[in-house]
């Protein structure tokens, strides 16, 4: 079958995105990583389906570049906002359901997309690492020299321990510099480290604020670009108005054939 798909990134982090509002889509996990494959397919970190849900604007569906459907993907949402824009929703304000819950989402005059992301409720504090779930699991450690780090092997280490061997995590390894934190994150699902992490970015700024109360905005640098994210610190590991802001670029739309 010819599928028509389009390629959009957020900071480096790229995604093949595919309207389904009529339900003619169904993929198996083989097809999904082979059109995700960066030498036999299209070359994605991810694979999206936008479709349809009662009482949102849309539906977003999540998978893998290993073809296993995800959990939330805070780049690839502000990705399929833009795409949902680009055809043809057209919304002050956007109101969405993934894998995670109800996101709302708007996007900016300077072309960022802010995505509200799902509330924390815990963080788990190890003896040098922190724990918490942004709507996808994570693994989050402060490093020196965090250009030079072998965020490769270190984070694979991690992600195949014998706690999160079965479930996965994503690893991130966190350093402040200046007014901005950089992040370098090894995804599960990818097995790789990618160009930046949506879900990632977002629990790596929760931490590096966790003794300060408030509202916060922490200023965010990736190996694929700049993204920011603001919140306010409750207290004891609860964290709310949670919102992931950047870009959602378009790369390119074209059609690939399917077996």
């Amino acid at each position: 079958m010819n599928i028509n798909f389009s390629k959009y990134q957020g900071t480096g982090n790229d995604f093949i995105i595919i309207d389904n509002r009529d339900g003619s889509i169904s993929l198996s996990n083989e097809q999904i990583a082979f059109l995700c494959d960066r030498r036999f397919g299209v070359g994605s970190d991810g694979l999206m389906l936008l479709g349809n849900a009662s009482g949102y604007d849309f539906k977003m569906t999540y998978y893998n570049a290993d073809g296993t459907e995800g959990t939330m993907c805070g780049n690839g949402g502000r990705c399929l906002v833009q795409f949902a824009l680009d055809n043809g929703i057209v919304k002050n304000q956007y109101s969405f359901i993934a894998i995670d819950g109800p996101h709302e989402a708007i996007i900016h005059n300077n072309g960022w997309v802010h995505l509200k992301m799902s509330d924390v409720h815990a963080v788990e504090t190890g003896d040098d690492f922190f724990v918490t779930n942004t709507g996808s699991p994570h693994y989050i450690k402060m490093v020196n020299d965090i250009e030079n780090f072998e965020v490769f092997k270190e984070g694979k280490s991690i992600r195949y321990n014998s706690r999160f061997a079965k479930e996965g995590i994503n690893v991130n390894f966190i350093e402040h510099q200046g007014n901005h934190l950089f992040v370098r994150t090894y995804e599960r699902g990818v097995e790789n480290e990618t160009y930046s992490c949506g879900t990632g970015v977002t629990a790596s700024a929760i931490i590096s604020c966790i003794h300060k109360h408030g509202e916060q905005e922490v200023s965010i640098k990736t190996i694929g670009g700049k993204l920011a994210v603001s919140f306010n610190n409750q207290g004891g590991g609860h964290f709310n108005n949670i919102w992931l802001k950047g870009p959602g670029t378009f790369v390119y739309k074209a059609s690939i054939h399917v077996k």
